[in-house]
């Protein structure tokens, strides 16, 4: 799905994704990553059901204000006790599929939120 063609604003922009990629700027990702707006890392997780707590201390340590969880094709939640230790550190948690978590990354981004999104690639 092709999500936008101009990179504004000066931070990453996710421009389009598929089952199994996702093309951040012009670069295309198919492995688990990690986005910020002015950070792009790898990420472990192969699946959604894989996210353990050193997954998301990871994340935290980057000290966002609302994480954007995207797993995969679908929505997987994650299990209560590791929800409950994002959302311990006052740090939102929004959980969804990578399309929607793309769209949902690109919004917040836009609007200089210190948003970190985390999408699980399957590569």
């Amino acid at each position: 799905m092709e999500l936008t063609l101009d990179r504004s604003g000066g931070h990453h922009l996710i421009r389009a994704t598929a089952h199994d990629w996702i093309r951040v700027d012009e670069r295309r990702l198919c492995r688990s990553f990690v986005l910020m707006p002015d950070r792009l890392e790898d990420w472990p997780p192969t699946t959604a059901a894989g996210i353990d707590a050193a997954h998301l201390d990871q994340l935290l340590a980057l000290a966002p204000e609302l994480i954007v969880l995207g797993t995969g094709a679908r929505q997987v939640f994650l299990p209560a006790r590791l929800q409950a230790r994002v959302l311990a550190r006052g740090v939102g948690l929004e959980v969804m599929g990578n399309d929607a978590a793309a769209r949902t990354y690109n919004v917040l981004a836009a609007e200089r939120r210190r948003v970190l999104a985390a999408f699980v690639l399957p590569g």
